[in-house]
């Protein structure tokens, strides 16, 4: 087995020399926060998603967080969402009084199964917060099927998804508010940010309210000056920065670039495993086109743990993604059980993620394929 020479991480931003020099051009303007650079990121996103509005964060959990408020969930209602994402997906209900309701996944594609979504649907039901999981996009014609015969608002949760097809689409237009997220292992990277895409004025008006302290110009407010401001109502400061909208302009120019990288990877990684009996690889649904944002394969009959620990000491950033939701302490004390999603716990336990991302050279692809298809054997 080939030890890399130093380690390789699942997932890691791809920054150049043109990145740099716009954040320092931003850096010796005269605005580093609520400057033209936000307006202008927000604009380019909107378009290359077909959406008409977009609204910018200073990270993608204070755009869910936006995204549950300008929805209306609070004390009382619940939001059905998958218990296979990162914390964030279900936290935002908490964060707003809501109820977090898991519904369990498809085995296939490992997003959330909308067959269970309607068993949990109860007349206290608010919203659904579907997660595009590892950038492959969830069944949304079904699920915002489901959600307009029973008037319940979506939220889509596209961390992992910009730049991911459904139906010759680009994700961003199918729910009633979808949120990309900047994180640096994303599509794209503003070393932290979030957006929030939207066709839906109204829900325009409350996610530029809430983001900067519930703060608007009032008829009032325009009639005093331009220096007298109302706060209407209690928001928060998740702004984004004009350094973080111009590095995320800079990148997404290479996005597409990005993702076809991705996609050449996620290519490589199925063909190399299609007669490896111990691994199972992702499926995609029918008409919908990856991001890969993760590549997670299911091991069968091995030990998880073996192989993971055998990979990080070849300095192979093997990783899972992610321990059931309401498996964390949090959730356990408020009464949520294991065993509540099994189709989601069975697969969690055979889950296993390889490193993708666009700075991965064809050697370094190449000795993962090796290092764990020798170790299984």
């Amino acid at each position: 087995m080939e030890k890399l020479p130093e380690f390789l991480s699942y997932g890691r931003q791809s920054v150049d020399e043109e990145d740099i020099q716009v954040v320092i051009e931003t850096l010796r303007s005269p605005f580093l926060t609520q400057g033209p650079k936000i307006q202008q990121f927000e604009q380019v996103i909107a378009d290359y998603v077909g959406a008409k509005y977009a609204v910018a964060f200073c990270n993608g959990t204070a755009a869910l967080h936006a995204a549950c408020y300008a929805a209306g969930v609070g004390e009382g209602d619940e939001v059905i969402t998958t218990p296979i994402t990162f914390a964030a997906s279900a936290n935002c209900v908490r964060y707003v009084g809501g109820t977090v309701v898991f519904a369990d996944i498809d085995a296939d594609t490992y997003n959330i199964n909308p067959v269970e979504v309607t068993k949990k649907i109860t007349p206290r039901t608010k919203a659904i917060i579907p997660v595009d999981f590892t950038g492959q996009p969830a069944d949304m014609d079904k699920i915002m099927e489901i959600a307009r015969e029973h008037d319940l608002v979506v939220i889509e949760d596209s961390a992992h998804a910009l730049g991911a097809d459904y139906k010759d689409k680009k994700v961003g237009t199918l729910a009633d508010m979808t949120i990309f997220s900047f994180h640096p292992v994303k599509p794209i990277t503003t070393a932290e940010g979030g957006v929030i895409v939207t066709d839906n004025k109204e829900y325009l008006h409350k996610l530029q309210q809430f983001r900067s302290h519930g703060i608007e110009r009032t008829d009032y407010a325009v009639e005093q000056g331009d220096w007298y401001y109302e706060m209407t109502n209690l928001g928060y400061n998740y702004r984004m920065t004009d350094i973080q909208a111009a590095l995320g302009l800079s990148q997404m120019k290479k996005l597409d670039a990005f993702i076809a990288r991705r996609r050449e990877i996620a290519d490589f990684y199925t063909k190399a495993f299609k007669n490896v009996n111990e691994i199972v690889t992702p499926n995609q649904l029918e008409g919908t086109n990856s991001g890969w944002h993760l590549y997670m394969v299911q091991l069968e009959g091995v030990s998880r743990k073996l192989v993971f620990e055998q990979m990080r000491a070849l300095n192979i950033g093997v990783h899972v993604h992610y321990i059931p939701v309401y498996w964390h302490p949090y959730y356990q004390q408020l009464g949520y059980e294991h065993g509540i999603c099994p189709v989601a716990e069975c697969w969690y336990e055979k889950a296993l993620t390889l490193p993708i991302h666009p700075e991965m050279t064809m050697a370094e692809i190449s000795s993962i394929v090796k290092n764990i298809v020798e170790l299984l054997k």
